[in-house]
């Protein structure tokens, strides 16, 4: 399954960074049972915030949405780094939380995260659908427009 991940990554243009490290006192994953739980990922693109600023202010739907798309491949890094670089240990994305920078009037914090849902669609199939969450927020750290956690079902 990990080759079939890699695969679909490749057929989608997508190469996964190495994964960030924490910017606080925090750690990146934790694992309990078959669950693996990621903490907040961040728009990182080229080492440094790729989209920032307040959705409906600074921010348009298209941009935002690609920001959750970002988030999502770190998502994927960060659980490649927790297991040990096999991919295919992923059973499902359980759930995602998804945190959305932005004026008290933007009311499209569900479009911004689709950008991390259908991704994740896209490189796991069905076992890249998941339950969310889609939260707007006055503002994220290091003014990130979007930051996005996951609980993610894995194999032994």
């Amino acid at each position: 399954m990990s080759d079939a991940i890699e695969s679909r990554l490749k057929e989608l243009g997508i190469t996964l960074p190495q994964a960030a490290a924490p910017a606080a006192n925090y750690v990146p994953y934790t694992i309990s049972g078959n669950l693996l739980y990621l903490s907040g990922q961040l728009p990182i693109e080229g080492g440094k915030i790729a989209v920032s600023g307040l959705l409906g202010q600074d921010v348009d739907v298209a941009a935002g949405s690609r920001a959750a798309e970002l988030c999502a491949i770190n998502i994927l890094a960060q659980a490649k780094a927790a297991l040990g670089g096999d991919l295919g240990r992923i059973v499902r994305i359980l759930k995602l939380n998804g945190f959305v920078a932005s004026v008290p009037t933007f009311t499209e914090q569900h479009l911004v995260i689709n950008g991390a849902s259908n991704l994740l669609a896209n490189v796991l199939g069905d076992a890249g659908k998941h339950a969310r969450a889609a939260v707007g927020m006055a503002a994220l750290p290091l003014n990130a427009a979007v930051e996005i956690d996951a609980v993610i079902e894995i194999a032994p």
